[in-house]
């Protein structure tokens, strides 16, 4: 910055600093008076289960109140993301590894593990505290097994296998003071998103002895029907469906100002194609492992043919057979196939080794694999007379049929079921593509009050891209059986709302109809021109992935909130695309305010969504497709969806919310994703004033004050987040032990204020005591730490009823005894309007 303009700025500040400094200034005008007169009850919008209860107000814009989330991920930027659950623990106490804490209010949103294969139970007990009470101690398996009962039961809670690979707890837990979650042993992979509220007004401390049935009902017809309450004077309009190709069909104009609240899209000329699927109970071992059982055959037999039924997904797999002790051949190596498919493999037995026999023992002893050696129904069929029937079936998993043929198992690596299909013919592959050119051609658009805020893929509006599969998502849904295509978003206007239909399929659509449902209200509509609601939109695109570069989400400017994403994703066989981790920067923060562990973890699964498909009210993974199943020969396709709801993002100016392709943005994949936001374009905080620590100009004019400040040292490091091109920094920070005071300007009008600090994070667990302008509030402790990545952006977020009305704050920061020194290279004031 030039020095005119410093000066300037200096001299902006020295006004207001002088005026926060002069006895009685904070009284002398009605602008100028005292915070305590000032209220914005409800400026966090509905909280803990009233949530869901007021779903139609999910469209309202929040104030002070910013969602951050504490996981496992990689803090020196590489993919060792919980593997070995070195950056899994915030903190080691008595009670075990703390994962999150937060001081000041707020609300849990969602918490994720995965380890084992989806299997928990090693990570012991969970203990949730708010407030100072426990909320929750118990048996991590057993809460997401459902076994507390409501709150924590299904779908608020679920296992490996109801989301494929990993488990989650989305009951929202709200506290007024502090938070913290610990589990008994190092949980390995790990997410906990959670919002933080400048003020506790209208927030209550969660209880856990309340069932919140009718939260629980309402989930549990997710994707059936609409879940928010019920509108006055709600009218629908229909439309039957005739477009050709490159034609745009208007399937509702509405011009009462209110909402509209429900889409109904009927498209018979979908096709519902879906492999023949087998459910089957497995085993696998690793090296050093066998697996040994007897099987009956024909005394009569010129030789016997094993075959066994194999996941391939796990390629290379080789192991020898022994027939009563005796080698008699090898299964051979398979090459991995993805898209979920079974595979079988047959090896035959000599007759040397099995005439004249009645049973004979075999046992696979492990020679090689990319991971395991795995098995789940064994065949016999012995030859004589040149034909060969079937002489007994080994179902591995089973206890009856294990314990039958007296089946043993050493170095075990896994036990679960799987669900997968077998190849489609050529009139299902037929009617797949024809329905892929519809769902990814066709596209939904809508516009408000004139300007068009949704333009997207048909089929992944509705959560599915990739072929016409059940999704039974909060918001919306697909119901194969009928080709109905539903969402049920709240989408207010001020003014008119048109839904069109555009063809760019290159197939007519010749029959089919669309409702679409309406409901007038002023409320709405005055909020949504008031700002304090935004208006219903996606981001939607599509494209192959950069070498590099993250794949955006949603990049906007403006003030919105994230509130879910629908994902169709083509890559390689290995599915290693599915690596890549999910970042999240807030209004110019450079430091992730939320940094996954992949793309798998994010849409709440596991190890590459492990169980295969299914769908839930806040994640699903409707599809997965392999080349004999309806994607391209050597590609694996993959569709998911996740809504953030109670943990919905907000952003005041600005929000890049982007997924990597890969471990380090380096495996190539074919991405399409549509985005649902609620937003306005103008922003609704600006920067008021910053404070550079270690300068003496500038802190002369911020009146910076310590007894001992700490020396002003430069550091030349990085922020966290990608590793190949991470955010760059070299600037002068102080560390310190004593209190520290400054005063920054802000917009007397504001409605709160956001203090970003920029520190040195090599110490964890450094906290302050905060007072602004003499009120006492909460702690301002931050638990993350950093020896390699040194850079850190984190915000303080500053009550409205503290700083309403003023024109410089001054703010005083006290380290506890006992806590680290306390670093700080700029502080910077946003005022929120």
């Amino acid at each position: 910055m030039k020095a005119e303009t410093w000066a300037r700025r200096a001299a902006v500040v020295a006004v207001a600093v002088a005026a926060a400094l002069t006895p009685g200034a904070a009284t002398a005008t009605a602008a100028d008076a005292p915070a305590a007169r000032h209220t914005a009850p409800g400026t966090h919008g509905p909280v803990g289960w009233d949530t869901y209860r007021h779903l139609d107000r999910l469209g309202e814009l929040p104030s002070g109140v910013r969602t951050q989330q504490f996981s496992s991920f990689d803090r020196a930027g590489g993919n060792d993301d919980g593997f070995d659950g070195t950056y899994s623990c915030l903190r080691t106490t008595t009670e075990g590894c703390v994962i999150a804490e937060h001081s000041g209010p707020g609300e849990i949103g969602a918490i994720w593990f995965t380890r084992d294969g989806g299997d928990v139970s090693r990570t012991g007990t969970i203990t949730i505290e708010l407030d100072g009470k426990t909320v929750l101690h118990a048996s991590l398996q057993d809460v997401v097994d459902g076994k507390l009962g409501a709150p924590f039961t299904a779908p608020l809670v679920a296992d490996a296998d109801a989301s494929s690979g990993g488990v989650l707890i989305e009951v929202p837990m709200t506290f007024r003071r502090s938070m913290r979650i610990t589990t008994e042993l190092n949980p390995l992979f790990y997410h906990v998103s959670y919002r933080t509220f400048a003020d506790a007004v209208g927030v209550t401390t969660f209880d856990p002895s309340d069932p919140a049935q009718d939260v629980v009902d309402r989930l549990k017809a997710a994707g059936t029907r609409d879940p928010k309450p019920a509108l006055p004077g709600a009218r629908t309009t229909a439309r039957t469906l005739d477009l050709a190709p490159g034609q745009t069909r208007t399937l509702a104009k509405v011009t009462d100002p209110g909402l509209l609240t429900a889409l109904d899209i009927r498209l018979p000329q979908a096709s519902y194609v879906t492999p023949r699927t087998e459910t089957d109970n497995g085993r696998a071992f690793g090296a050093g492992g066998s697996s040994e059982f007897t099987v009956a055959v024909d005394p009569a037999n010129e030789g016997v043919t094993l075959t066994r039924r194999l996941d391939p997904g796990i390629g290379h797999q080789v192991a020898d057979v022994y027939v009563d002790g005796h080698l008699a051949g090898r299964w051979s190596p398979n090459e991995p196939v993805g898209g979920g498919l079974w595979a079988e493999q047959s090896v035959r037995l000599p007759a040397s080794l099995t005439a004249g026999k009645s049973r004979i023992t075999v046992k696979n002893v492990f020679v090689s694999s990319d991971l395991d050696y795995n098995e789940f129904t064994y065949w016999a069929d012995s030859e004589t007379g040149g034909q060969t029937h079937r002489t007994d079936t080994v179902d591995v998993g089973t206890p009856a049929s294990e314990q039958d043929h007296a089946y043993r198992i050493t170095a075990p690596t896994w036990q679960g079921e799987r669900t997968f299909g077998y190849p489609l013919d050529d009139d299902q592959r037929a009617r797949l593509a024809e329905t892929q050119k519809l769902l990814q051609g066709l596209r939904l658009r809508i516009s408000f009050d004139g300007h068009r805020t949704v333009d997207s893929p048909l089929g992944e509006f509705f959560g599915s891209g990739h072929a016409l599969a059940p999704v039974r998502s909060l918001m919306f849904g697909i119901d194969p059986a009928t080709r109905a295509f539903r969402a049920w978003w709240p989408m207010p206007f001020a003014r008119s709302a048109e839904v069109q239909l555009y063809n760019g399929s290159g197939t007519a659509v010749t029959t089919g109809t669309a409702t679409v449902t309406s409901a007038p209200s002023t409320a709405h509509a005055r909020a949504v021109q008031d700002g304090t609601e935004g208006y219903f939109r996606t981001q939607s695109h599509a494209g192959p992935t950069t070498d590099g570069q993250s794949w955006p989400f949603l990049l906007a400017d403006g003030r919105g909130k994230f509130v879910g994403v629908s994902h169709t994703m083509t890559g390689e066989t290995n599915r290693n695309y599915l690596e890549g981790d999910e970042r999240v920067h807030v209004d110019g923060s450079r430091t992730p305010q939320l940094h996954g562990t992949g793309t798998e973890d994010f849409y709440q699964s596991g190890w590459y969504f492990n169980r295969e498909t299914y769908t839930q009210p806040f994640n699903g993974n409707p599809t997965h497709l392999g080349a004999s199943t309806g994607c391209a020969a050597d590609r694996d396709c993959t569709g998911a969806y996740r809504l953030q709801i109670h943990d919905a993002v907000p952003f005041t100016r600005s929000i890049a919310y982007s997924i990597e392709h890969g471990p380090v943005n380096d495996k190539q994949a074919d991405y399409s994703s549509t985005a649902y936001w609620y937003g306005t374009a103008e922003p609704s905080a600006h920067r008021t004033d910053s404070l550079r620590v270690g300068d003496p100009g500038d802190e002369q004019a911020h009146h910076y004050t310590s007894a001992d400040p700490g020396p002003a040292t430069t550091l030349d490091s990085v922020f966290e987040g990608d590793q190949r091109d991470p955010a760059h920094l070299t600037a002068a920070t102080r560390a310190t032990h004593a209190p520290v005071a400054f005063v920054l300007a802000v917009d007397p009008g504001n409605r709160g204020v956001e203090l970003r600090r920029t520190s040195d994070q090599k110490a964890a667990h450094q906290q302050v005591e905060v007072r602004v302008n003499g009120r006492r509030l909460p702690d301002w402790y931050q638990p993350l730490g950093n020896g390699e990545r040194r850079w850190l952006d984190d915000t303080y977020l500053i009550p409205s009823a503290v700083t309403h009305g003023r024109k410089a704050l001054t703010i005083t920061l006290t380290p506890p005894a006992g806590a680290p020194d306390w670093s700080a290279a700029s502080y910077t004031a946003y005022s929120l309007s």
